[in-house]
């Protein structure tokens, strides 16, 4: 009942969407922070106003299930109708953090299928597709330069059935993006983000919304997982936000 009379008030919801090593605990850790600092929240599970819902992906935490990708796009747009039903007309935007911007593209593509999409998505540290993002990750430094590495690592995780393809879906997106990634980020290179704003930026799509790219430099040290820290942020999310008329801007 508290979710509910918290959704049906006048403030605008941001459904966010984890990365690999994110959970609810750290979600609300740093959006309590961003909160101390009288910014607007958004390292949380399902924010509105101070509220903080119960979203995790499946096999993360104390979420039963084994994860995939199927699974987490099926929660994820469950979760959507479930806010969009008792939310009323305010505002709903979708934030995913590093492999969360896999389910977030996912779900958004599906919104946007059926022609129920967000008021906004914000992708934060995001990759271009799973193969790329491996291939790219510090983990795979030693091994990438190897015979037969494409075959004996990437090729299972495509075989598997995990692309977590925002290249592709990018293309099927019809609402205003927002793309925001630390050039010092260790874990999904600075690249993969440009390269998946420049993917975005001409798509037909996105022809009548707004597609930003928000750099934050490296002297600032915000790497993988910190951008909540910059103090920009609630100006950048303030003029993206409040803003709708179609723009492609860096």
């Amino acid at each position: 009942m508290w979710y509910e009379d918290a959704l049906a008030s006048s403030h605008a919801i941001i459904l966010y969407l984890h990365g690999n090593a994110g959970t609810r605990f750290s979600c609300v850790r740093e959006a309590a922070r961003s909160q101390r600092r009288g910014r607007p929240s958004m390292e949380t599970g399902l924010l509105q106003g101070q509220g903080r819902g119960p979203l995790w992906h499946q096999g993360w935490g104390d979420s039963v299930g084994t994860p995939s990708e199927r699974g987490m796009t099926y929660d994820a747009l469950h979760v959507f109708d479930w806010i969009k039903a008792r939310s009323g007309d305010n505002p709903v935007y979708i934030w995913g953090h590093s492999l969360g911007t896999g389910v977030a593209t996912n779900l958004v593509r599906r919104l946007c299928e059926r022609e129920t999409p967000p008021d906004a998505l914000i992708l934060e540290s995001p990759f271009t597709n799973i193969r790329e993002e491996a291939k790219s990750h510090p983990f795979s430094v030693i091994y990438r330069y190897f015979p037969g590495f494409d075959w004996f690592f990437l090729d299972p995780i495509t075989s598997s059935g995990i692309k977590f393809a925002n290249d592709e879906n990018v293309k099927h997106i019809s609402c205003p993006l927002l793309i925001l990634h630390a050039e010092d980020d260790p874990v999904v290179p600075f690249q993969l983000g440009r390269k998946l704003y420049s993917i975005a930026a001409p798509a037909r799509s996105f022809r009548d919304f707004k597609v930003q790219f928000v750099p934050f430099h490296s002297d600032l040290g915000y790497r993988h997982k910190y951008i909540y820290k910059s103090p920009e942020l609630p100006r950048i999310l303030r003029e993206f936000l409040g803003k709708s008329e179609p723009e492609h801007q860096h």
